[in-house]
């Protein structure tokens, strides 16, 4: 593993806790939410200018530039600008992926944003093939995300 991927693979990892600081009951403290969100703003900000030719390694550091920005509470006026940014490269790393894992958490995140249909549909097409009998902890979680997105959409706009 290289340098690029295992930093995209951190910041899933540390954007990942953040959302779910404090769901498993433990107490939450502001000094450690501070210092989560300032990590992953900061790695965000490091991992932003990086691209990779190998659409895996894209396709994983857009997923962790999707999840890092959506996670941190801070935005200095550019965050909704980066991730549009990321999304356009989403777009163009999926056409290159394989039906995969990977794939699926990327559709799962973009659509999050976008809603577009196609995004839902192929992500759905690609579980369908998936052994529902053997699933990952990987799978199962990402189809959990995916039917929360489907359930709950437009989370944070207010609906008149």
């Amino acid at each position: 593993m290289n340098d690029l991927t295992s930093r995209a693979l951190e910041l899933q990892r540390v954007a990942h806790e953040l959302m779910y600081l404090g769901v498993d009951g433990e107490p939450l403290y502001s000094d450690t939410f501070c210092r989560l969100n300032k990590d992953v703003l900061v790695q965000c900000d490091s991992l932003f200018p990086l691209r990779s030719t190998l659409p895996e390694e894209e396709a994983n550091l857009c997923l962790a530039l999707l999840l890092g920005y959506n996670a941190t509470i801070y935005d200095y006026g550019d965050k909704e600008q980066k991730k549009q940014s990321v999304l356009d490269r989403s777009c163009e790393v999926l056409e290159q992926l394989p039906a995969s894992l990977l794939k699926v958490r990327l559709l799962t995140y973009c659509y999050g944003e976008v809603y577009e249909d196609a995004m839902l549909r192929e992500a759905h097409k690609i579980i369908a093939g998936w052994d529902r009998n053997s699933l990952s902890l990987e799978q199962a979680e990402i189809i959990e995300e995916l039917r929360n997105i489907e359930e709950n959409p437009y989370p944070y706009e207010v609906m008149e």
